[in-house]
């Protein structure tokens, strides 16, 4: 079965994309390529568990497998070396990225405490959405008992676009809860 998103993106949003950027050819037509959840563990430098514990949260909200990261350079202050492992990452291609965005959008920022929308702030000059969520605990995924501390999580929306204002036009239509300025 086709994702709700996936489906509206083909039936609705991409006709009102187009009438409203006056697009000749439809591949111009932004869309949503692939979206990096990423999630930083300081911690893990002194304890592993807390690093095995982020990639099993991670992996239950992607519904993928996570994979760890590992430091590029030492950093002396911070007591990590080259090659430790320091996070952990999941990239979302097709449908998983559309089930995701969807659970996003319409479960877990509305369970975001005192929310009023996403910043549009966010967006880097390429057409790409980066935003960070404090707690992992917004996701219906996890559970509650099982929780050791509290992690933040950023997700990136990569488009295929080189355009903010396209980019943003397509995460409207998305019905991304842009704050109202």
């Amino acid at each position: 079965m086709e994702p709700r998103l996936k489906e509206r993106y083909k039936k609705e949003i991409k006709a009102k994309l187009q009438e409203e950027f006056k697009f000749s050819n439809p591949m111009q037509i932004p869309k949503v390529n692939k979206i990096i959840l990423n999630m930083g563990v300081g911690t893990a430098v002194a304890d592993k568990k807390k690093l095995d514990s982020a990639v099993e949260e991670l992996s239950s909200i992607a519904g993928q497998k996570a994979i760890k990261t590992i430091a590029k350079k030492s950093i002396a202050t911070f007591k990590v070396r080259e090659g430790m492992e320091i996070g952990c990452k999941v990239t979302l291609h097709g449908d998983r990225m559309y089930e995701f965005l969807d659970r996003l959008i319409n479960i877990a920022l509305p369970r975001v405490k005192d929310f009023r929308g996403v910043k549009d702030t966010g967006f880097d000059g390429r057409g790409n959405f980066s935003l960070g969520i404090t707690e992992q605990l917004i996701f219906p995924e996890i559970d509650f008992d099982k929780i050791d501390e509290i992690k933040g999580l950023n997700v990136t929306i990569v488009t295929s676009t080189k355009n903010d204002e396209e980019a943003k036009a397509l995460l409207r239509f998305f019905d991304m809860p842009f704050r109202k300025r």
